[in-house]
């Protein structure tokens, strides 16, 4: 499956990307859930401790990507640094990812958007702690499942994505 193909999906909508095995948990616990019982060493950017987890894991929160209004070649332009196509259409290291569409409205009240953000991890001088500029937003807490709406899994090699179950 190609970026652009993905991207047509993503674009303007709210999302949560992980593997597949991990999924079956969120489904089991009813929740995409801040600290998932998952080894540091499977998480993204935990290999150096703590003091340099990603700035959303910092605040208690769950990582989402906000495509609303997102254009890749502005968003790359202003954000060279930014790791966005490592997940993309799905995680190179995996070759495969379910994405978790998110319902805006019934996250709102725990819903940090990408610039707010920004302006959070900016005012608390926590430039340790990675973060994708604009593109992440975060959730404080669990995600509720009430709150998604829909998931599908995209695989390499694969032309199409599959829905799957909530």
């Amino acid at each position: 499956m190609t970026e652009e193909l993905i991207l047509t999906e993503l674009c303007g909508r709210l999302w949560h990307t992980t593997h597949s095995d991990r999924f079956a948990l969120i489904l089991s616990s009813g929740a995409i859930l801040p600290e998932p019982a998952v080894p540091n060493c499977d998480r993204w950017k935990t290999s150096q401790g703590e003091e340099y987890y990603p700035f959303v894991r910092t605040l208690g929160g769950v990582s989402l990507f906000d495509f609303d209004n997102f254009d890749p070649e502005i968003h790359s332009n202003s954000c060279p640094m930014s790791s966005w196509h490592e997940f993309v259409p799905y995680r190179k290291d995996w070759g495969h990812s379910v994405w978790i569409e998110i319902d805006r409205e019934q996250v709102a009240p725990q819903f940090i958007s990408g610039p707010d953000l920004v302006t959070r991890w900016k005012s608390t001088d926590s430039y340790q702690h990675t973060i994708m500029p604009h593109i992440e937003a975060a959730h404080l807490g669990p995600v509720p499942r009430s709150a998604f709406k829909r998931a599908f899994l995209v695989r390499k090699g694969e032309k199409q994505f599959r829905p799957l179950g909530i």
